[in-house]
């Protein structure tokens, strides 16, 4: 907790420099759906990178859908240290949030339906937080792999902030940036699947309790925003 700091992301200057290579290995296989956990995966499977607060439970979300996704893992990515290790990641000084990799098979499971699950699976409204987990390495985050992937995920925002708003919540700070440039660290293997080795553990996941229809409109109006909304001081309860 920061006792009535508001986390900041560090500049480029001021993150960890971390290393040019891993300093853990991570697991061959995915403990509930049995397929490798790195690439390179087979042809035909796209891949969606998600930030919804602690990836623990994030992971589960995704991998409970279970047919179309082929394989998930969790990991540091968006932020500026190479090669992060969770002690760094939670120290506020990588500019990493913990992130979610879905491999997924796009002609069983569409990007939209994903999308559909990390609106619903968190709250996107709380800046550098989610619930009592506060910190930049908890911010909402979608990195898109491809143009069909960033429009998708811009409709869904515009779609769901609409029925956030008629609900009475704020504006929605979700972090929306291309993959390309912001490499996807994986996490140590202990975070692999967790809640599938520890089914009691720990998921400070929640939702807002409103739901977000699927097809999107994609006819985007010019009061929608573009980019990454600022994110909100965080003051502590």
């Amino acid at each position: 907790m920061l006792f009535g700091r508001t986390p900041q992301l560090p500049t480029p200057e001021q993150a960890l420099k971390g290393r040019d290579t891993p300093a853990f290995e991570v697991p061959d296989r995915h403990t509930v759906l049995g397929n490798p956990l790195i690439g390179p995966y087979p042809d035909g499977l796209e891949i969606a990178d998600f930030g919804l607060g602690c990836f623990w439970g994030a992971e589960r979300k995704f991998w409970q859908l279970q047919t179309g996704v082929w394989t998930t893992l969790v990991g540091y990515q968006g932020g500026h240290t190479e090669n992060p290790t969770y002690e760094e990641v939670c120290s506020g000084l990588t500019g990493h949030t913990e992130a979610v990799r879905v491999v997924y098979d796009p002609k069983k499971l569409s990007y939209e339906r994903l999308l559909q699950v990390f609106w619903e699976s968190h709250d996107p409204t709380q800046g550098f937080r989610q619930g009592n987990d506060v910190g930049t390495q908890y911010r909402s985050a979608i990195y898109t792999h491809s143009p069909a992937q960033a429009t998708a995920a811009e409709a869904s925002r515009e779609a769901y902030q609409k029925v956030l708003t008629a609900s009475g919540h704020g504006r929605i700070t979700t972090e929306l940036l291309p993959a390309e440039g912001r490499e996807f660290y994986p996490a140590e293997a202990y975070h692999q699947q967790y809640l599938d080795k520890n089914p009691a553990g720990y998921c400070g996941l929640g939702g807002t309790g409103v739901k977000l229809s699927t097809p999107f409109e994609t006819n985007w109006g010019a009061s929608c925003p573009t980019g990454i909304a600022p994110a909100p001081e965080v003051s502590e309860k």
